[in-house]
């Protein structure tokens, strides 16, 4: 099988995977309320079993990320964490008490860390410029699956019968559906998933190129110079030895001038014996570099707030509008159409714009969302349809920000962290992500009853991203530059 064809069906078994954990969430989301309910669980166990999820995943993300820095593999971790999406889903199906419930979600959660791995693995395969619209693909995958999974939740709500010692009814059902899909998935993993070499074609001829050129350089360091090599020098200054000087022909000012171009190829004596320290110190100036503290706060607030509103959501509508599994999974499914079609004009407006761009407009999105929501739906007021409408603007406006920042700030975060530990350091973004996913849902769900305090906290919270993104944004560029400036210093040197 040739590379282009392993490449497209590894990238729609990644689509596969994005698209199951749309679909898991979609299918568990809208049940798991009336689920710990028939458990005897109290309220803020709801919060409990939806940051539990996100809790394993958090720590699992870095290790598997690491993983497949070190291995370049991807295809045994995706098969080893789906293995606990299996085993947790089943658990959450078999579902005899609250805290076997709670169980499967952190069970099932580790399998989220193969997520890191993944998108380590894109940012290795894409080039840059293509990364926004890749990324854009995957996340849409994902949406996709949380419109699909209402539809599947329109008769999954009408099982009801016994499965040998088990229950199959419309809250245990869904884990019993999932159990099934991930096994299916990792069929799929194993006959349409290859871990293809990262732009193989492009680095291939690059090396050819710089070999070839070093080659000729030496020939034609054999010769007598004829006048200054601009060319080579400006090519492949940083891998040349002792050359003579571009300025000057004048062999006198020549020998003069060698002597200071002997110690740059020696500058290791002191990093031999530091190399472990520079390592060390190195993660730090990854991830504490201005614009990397920028774009992790991003992940963190954005995903607070949409957590703690996905909680909040659930209550908020059994209380004013009396609304039941069925309403749930159609007010889903309608909110994923709009994430969709979000995610599709993202991937056109982001070869159109720089993605900080994109970034400060999904801002402004939020910010005029959680306003909203802080004057119109922490104290409802009116008729009860004007009540509907007034909810109906505020989960339109919040659904409508998100996919111009996940996009934006997955895309910049890519291009600003190192390729060579990108396993790692979107195990360590998607950690953080985690981290949101779990404290807004303990957030929301402890405020249910005081939705100004709850909403109060997620207005602060964004206002200060933005005013953080409005003093970083000159840094919120791909440093290209960098590499080609510190080149040149070499040369110069």
């Amino acid at each position: 099988m040739d590379y282009k064809r392993k490449k497209k069906m590894t990238y729609f078994t990644i689509g596969l995977i994005f698209l199951l954990s749309g679909i898991e969430y979609a299918v568990i989301l809208p049940t798991i309320w009336r689920y710990l309910q028939t458990l005897g669980a109290a309220p803020y166990f709801l919060g409990l079993g939806l940051s539990a999820f996100s809790l394993t995943g958090l720590l699992s993300g870095p290790l598997f990320g690491h993983l497949s820095d070190k291995t370049h593999t991807t295809k045994k971790i995706i098969l080893f964490a789906n293995l606990f999406e299996i085993v947790g889903n089943f658990m959450y199906f078999m579902g005899y008490s609250k805290w076997l419930l709670l169980s499967s979600r952190l069970v099932a959660g580790i399998g989220t860390g193969a997520g890191s791995s993944i998108f380590g693995f894109l940012t290795r395969s894409t080039a840059p410029e293509d990364r926004s619209t890749v990324f854009a693909a995957v996340m849409a995958c994902r949406q996709a699956g949380l419109l699909i999974g209402p539809a599947f939740n329109l008769f999954l709500r009408l099982c009801d019968f016994q499965l040998g010692p088990f229950v199959v009814n419309k809250y245990t059902a869904p884990g019993l559906f999932m159990c099934l899909l991930w096994t299916l998935l990792q069929l799929a993993v194993v006959f349409m998933y290859w871990d293809i070499p990262p732009q193989e074609e492009p680095v291939g001829e690059g090396d050819r190129e710089v070999g070839d050129g070093e080659e000729e350089e030496e020939e034609e360091e054999g010769k007598p110079l004829i006048g200054p090599r601009h060319d080579i020098l400006g090519s492949y200054g940083s891998v040349v030895t002792p050359e003579p000087p571009r300025s000057t022909a004048d062999p006198a000012i020549s020998n003069v001038n060698l002597p200071p171009l002997s110690p740059p190829p020696s500058p290791p004596p002191g990093e031999a014996g530091d190399s472990s320290h520079v390592k060390s110190f190195s993660m730090s100036r990854e991830f504490l570099r201005e614009e990397v503290v920028v774009l992790l706060t991003a992940q963190f607030i954005t995903l607070f707030n949409q957590t703690a509103l996905e909680t909040m959501v659930t209550p908020l509508t059994q209380q004013y509008f009396n609304f039941g599994e069925l309403e749930n999974s159609i007010m889903y499914c309608i909110c994923s159409v709009e994430v969709i079609a979000g995610f599709l004009f993202v991937r056109w407006l982001s070869r159109r714009t720089a993605e900080r761009v994109v970034l400060a407009v999904g801002l402004i999105l939020c910010n005029i969302s959680c306003v909203w929501c802080l004057i119109f739906l922490a104290n409802p007021q009116g008729t009860p349809p004007w009540q509907l409408a007034e909810f109906i603007i505020g989960v339109f406006l919040q659904v409508l920000g998100l996919p111009f920042v996940a996009v934006a700030q997955v895309s910049l975060f890519s291009k600003i962290t190192s390729e060579k530990t990108q396993g790692f350091s979107q195990g360590v973004r998607r950690s953080v992500g985690g981290l949101a996913t779990i404290f807004g849902p303990l957030w929301a769900g402890g405020l249910t009853g005081n939705l100004y305090v709850m909403l109060g906290l997620m207005m602060v919270l964004l206002a200060l991203l933005t005013i953080m993104m409005f003093f970083s944004y000159e840094r919120l560029v791909e440093p290209a530059v960098v590499e080609h400036a510190e080149s040149s210093e070499d040369c110069g040197e």
